[in-house]
């Protein structure tokens, strides 16, 4: 049994947990225009890492067919047999649970809302199937974290929160069509849609860049009056502007091979980075 559940958390990549997780602390200090409550903080990063896992399970459910057939992802636990499928089930619904339960013990919104949490995580594996901006349900469905964290705060939704939430759908929607480049050629062979499926490589790079361009607007977009964030928040994001410029830089049309290092080290960086701005502008400015 323990074999499986690190096959499982090894399949799901519960280290990527990093890329929504710094933006639901990011809405948590700024909702609590400082430190929130340590017990607040514990639930919110119980739900982050039940939602997240629960939704990659459910990716892997049901995409092992396809999994089955792409060399990239043939070695995952479901297509190389290390996992199979009721284990898989048994540990989405653990992990669903485990959420609902989290968004309980924070307070009455936390826990309605939850279900509608869950249908939206889900959703985005099934989109590939009908429509080429499934990248875009991908960026909404992370966009929950910065969202859920302010509810978890102050149980309300706040323009603020929305605000921070657009600026997560178009960051996730710029570096998820850089990493769907990889597989343009599968999914046209699969009748699977994505971007770079339907309008090419070079087009695809574009509309990534224009993406992580309206990111770095909405971002700006919340400094004073909007919120509380000054001017050591403008820095770190501008440092976020110069970092998404270096990330298009290393993929281009005809030399995909530095996507990796994009997709998983720059915005690592990137997440990471700019809550720490975002933390001490709200804790020590």
């Amino acid at each position: 049994m323990l074999a499986k559940l690190s096959a499982i958390f090894a399949d799901i990549k519960f280290q990527h947990t990093v890329f929504a997780l710094p933006f639901a602390v990011m809405s948590a200090f700024i909702a609590a225009e400082g430190m929130p409550e340590a017990e607040k903080m514990m639930w919110i990063v119980v739900c982050m890492v039940g939602a997240r896992s629960a939704a990659m399970a459910f990716n892997r459910i049901v995409d092992a067919r396809f999994d089955v057939k792409n060399l990239r992802t043939q070695g995952r636990a479901l297509p190389s047999g290390r996992v199979d499928m009721k284990s898989y089930w048994l540990f989405l619904i653990a992990s669903s649970a485990l959420f609902i339960f989290a968004a309980a013990m924070l307070n009455s919104l936390a826990l309605y809302l939850s279900p509608v949490a869950l249908v939206m995580v889900f959703f985005y594996s099934l989109t590939k199937r009908f429509t080429a901006y499934s990248h875009f349900w991908l960026g909404l469905a992370i966009s929950i974290a910065p969202v859920g964290a302010w509810v978890a705060i102050r149980e309300e939704i706040s323009f603020v929160s929305l605000l921070l939430g657009a600026a997560v759908v178009f960051w996730l929607v710029g570096f998820d069509i850089l990493y769907s480049c990889m597989d343009m050629e599968f999914d046209r062979e699969n009748n699977l849609n994505s971007i770079p499926q339907k309008f090419g490589i070079k087009t695809a790079l574009w509309m990534a860049s224009v993406s992580h361009g309206f990111m770095v607007a909405l971002l700006f977009a919340l400094l004073q009056p909007v919120s509380d964030l000054g001017v050591l928040y403008g820095t770190g994001v501008v440092i976020v502007a110069g970092l998404l410029i270096y990330e298009h830089s290393l993929v281009r049309p005809d030399d995909l091979s530095k996507i990796n290092m994009a997709f998983f080290n720059v915005n690592g960086i990137i997440s990471i980075g700019l809550m720490v701005f975002v933390v001490i502008d709200c804790v020590w400015v």
